[in-house]
């Protein structure tokens, strides 16, 4: 499995609706994850979900952004060819003035190798 290293000008955005359904995804987010936009758009956000990522570290996104607060953490998702690839994300809360439910909107940088370290080291300790 071939790790891809984001560039340091890479910002990966998405947004998904309450239910975690992708709503909108730019360019360098369907770059990375070997998606197209059109196959995206109305999956869930787990179809970049890495297997080593732990269940708990979801449950606190999910947790804290339900509960209205900005969530920060380190993510490695899957590519679509096999490959992963890790992030730096901030999660936000927002509300959809057209559906008038919860959305919340996912930015991503690229993380340094001893934070990648740091979050595997962390994430070993968690099921």
């Amino acid at each position: 499995m071939q790790e891809y290293v984001l560039k340091n000008d890479d910002f990966l955005v998405s947004q998904t609706d309450e239910k975690g359904k992708i709503l909108f995804a730019n360019d360098d987010f369907c770059k990375v994850a070997g998606y197209t936009l059109d196959e995206l758009v109305g999956q869930p956000h787990s179809i970049v979900r890495h297997k080593d990522m732990p269940r708990a570290a979801f449950k606190d996104l999910w947790d804290t952004a339900k509960s209205g607060k900005v969530w920060t953490g380190y993510v490695k998702n899957a590519i679509k060819n096999g490959g992963y690839y890790w992030v730096y994300a901030t999660v936000y809360p927002m509300y959809d003035a057209v559906t008038q439910k919860q959305a919340f909107m996912s930015c991503r940088r690229k993380p340094s190798k001893e934070e990648i370290a740091d979050a595997e080291a962390l994430y070993k300790t968690l099921s």
